[in-house]
């Protein structure tokens, strides 16, 4: 229901509905609408913390640079429509909610440090590797806000490999 129609479309009732449970079963798992929001923000937060710790171990003979590409094809070639959703209504309702803010910080932090020392290692400097985290992530998460499926297939692949080129910081390829 958050990834249909953000936290506000997250109700009792609909949602006990939805799972074919009475409302009292539901408030026989959660106190109020409040915990189950409350549990569902933990969930996708501790999630997405344990997701990127995951994908940013290397695979076997993987270097810095696979890594980030292996990252990048994972984000952009293969994206999770329903996780995009959830990802979006998370950050909607971090807009107005303090407590879903500080969740939306904190996976933003531990995804720039997870990141920024592939950057490190690629030879970027402390300072400009966390700043190409952010590009990365700008990337992606601009990449999933565009309509997909309306640029000529080679094309994308060009620009998307250009893209990849300018963060990953090598020189020579136009």
């Amino acid at each position: 229901m958050l990834a249909e129609g953000g936290v506000d479309h997250v109700r009792v009732e609909p949602l006990a509905r939805r799972l074919r449970v009475t409302k009292g079963g539901f408030y026989w798992h959660f106190k109020d609408r409040a915990e189950l929001l409350a549990t569902m923000l933990g969930h996708w937060r501790d999630g997405r913390v344990a997701v990127i710790a995951r994908h940013v171990m290397p695979e076997a003979g993987e270097d810095a640079e696979a890594v980030l590409r292996r990252l990048l094809a994972r984000y952009l070639d293969h994206p999770n429509p329903r996780g995009v959703a959830i990802e979006m209504a998370v950050r909607d309702w971090a807009r107005h909610d303090a407590t879903a803010a500080a969740a939306v910080a904190e996976v933003d932090r531990a995804r720039l440090a997870h990141v920024a020392p592939l950057f490190e290692a690629l030879g970027a400097t402390a300072g400009e590797a966390r700043a190409r985290a952010r590009l990365f992530y700008a990337y992606v998460f601009g990449q999933n806000l565009l309509t997909p499926g309306h640029d000529d297939p080679a094309e994308a692949a060009r620009v998307s490999e250009r893209i990849t080129t300018i963060l990953l910081g090598r020189r020579g390829m136009a």
